[in-house]
């Protein structure tokens, strides 16, 4: 999959997908990234990219031109699936990101300021998408942070391409706790059930700390789920506790 980066910074995107499971996958030819700086394709000779907003208010907004001289002469003037880091979009959810993995290129706009001009979102942007409730200066990170949501489950991207199911949220609950070696540190033991060599137990402790989680932490992803017999009388003795 080929990712084309349209933003104003660079660097400030570029050292993190050169790291760890993205940056070999980059290496080994799986994931393909390219960082385009808009700033190399506007027309005006102290090289601005924005202006202030029409009808007043405070900051400044990304201009048209060099947006949609840049997607230009990236896409060759096709049309590519692109999304617009914006705090104004859709929240980013793992099932949003798996309808975008299944996607051969993605182009993904970076704003900055007060944000982009709308003709720019009309004209080019197939959907706009946030990573949280919050507001950052640009959408650099917000990018970051959706390529390596994306690529991680592009196959061949992660070490085992069944391993992303089990994880949190993807498998519809929050992820149980995990321990390594040593058994017993500072005071600290890990759970005799994990050491037992039982099986069947450990993946019947693993799937009640992964319930219990979620009922904790995130009961929403408990809504409209299927659940065993034994599971839903776990449920209800959660919440039996938690009403004391």
């Amino acid at each position: 999959m080929r990712f084309d980066i349209l933003t104003l910074f660079p660097e400030m995107i570029r050292p993190a997908l050169s790291e760890s499971m993205i940056g070999r996958a980059v290496q080994n030819g799986i994931i393909d990234i390219h960082y385009h700086n808009i700033r190399d394709y506007t027309t005006n000779k102290h090289r601005r990219t924005d202006d202030t907003p029409y009808g007043g208010g405070w900051g400044m907004v990304m201009s048209c031109q060099p947006i949609l001289d840049c997607y230009n002469a990236v896409t060759g003037g096709e049309k590519v699936f692109t999304v617009y880091m914006s705090p104004g979009g859709k929240k980013l959810t793992q099932r949003a990101a798996m309808r975008m993995a299944k996607q051969d290129r993605m182009v993904i706009l970076c704003g900055h300021y007060e944000g982009v001009d709308q003709r720019v979102i009309d004209s080019i942007v197939d959907c706009e998408i946030s990573i949280g409730d919050y507001v950052l200066t640009g959408g650099e990170l917000p990018a970051a942070v959706l390529i390596d949501c994306v690529s991680r489950l592009i196959p061949g991207v992660l070490p085992d391409d069944e391993c992303h199911r089990d994880e949190s949220i993807e498998s519809g609950f929050l992820e149980y706790p995990q321990y390594t070696k040593p058994a017993e540190y500072n005071g600290m033991r890990v759970p005799d059930v994990l050491l037992s060599g039982n099986h069947e137990k450990i993946a019947q402790w693993r799937r009640e700390r992964s319930l219990e989680k979620t009922f904790n932490v995130r009961r929403d992803l408990l809504k409209g789920k299927k659940l065993t017999a034994k599971e839903q009388i776990f449920i209800e003795k959660l919440r039996a506790r938690n009403s004391k």
